[in-house]
């Protein structure tokens, strides 16, 4: 059995602790600033520069972390950790992730 898209107790944890409104405005940055973020990881790809890919996969796992993204903070966590992948596949399911993480986020904020 896989793990849930998004781990309801995080995610439940940091709306008791900040406010479903207040959620709602952070989830509008991380939906606006996650693509960046995923472009910004594939261009250091594309060019070989680690340090820039690091950074920002560091970023894609600590902003997913927040609304119990595990899934998807612990693939950009493998990213952040390792070696820049020869090809694209690790990206490719990054974002396949991002995509059914922002939908079940969606869901869980507006039923």
């Amino acid at each position: 059995m896989s793990a849930p898209t998004i781990d309801i107790a995080t995610f439940k944890e940091l709306q008791d602790s900040t406010g479903a409104d207040f959620v709602v405005e952070l989830l509008d940055a991380y939906f606006e600033e996650l693509p960046q973020m995923l472009a910004e990881l594939r261009t250091a790809h594309n060019s070989g520069a680690l340090e820039p890919f690091r950074r920002a996969a560091h970023s894609i796992k600590s902003n997913s972390y927040t609304f119990g993204a595990l899934t998807l903070g612990g693939m950009a966590r493998e990213l952040e950790l390792g070696e820049i992948p020869k090809d694209a596949a690790a990206l490719d399911a990054l974002e396949a992730e991002y995509a059914r993480v922002v939908a079940a986020l969606k869901e869980l904020t507006h039923g």
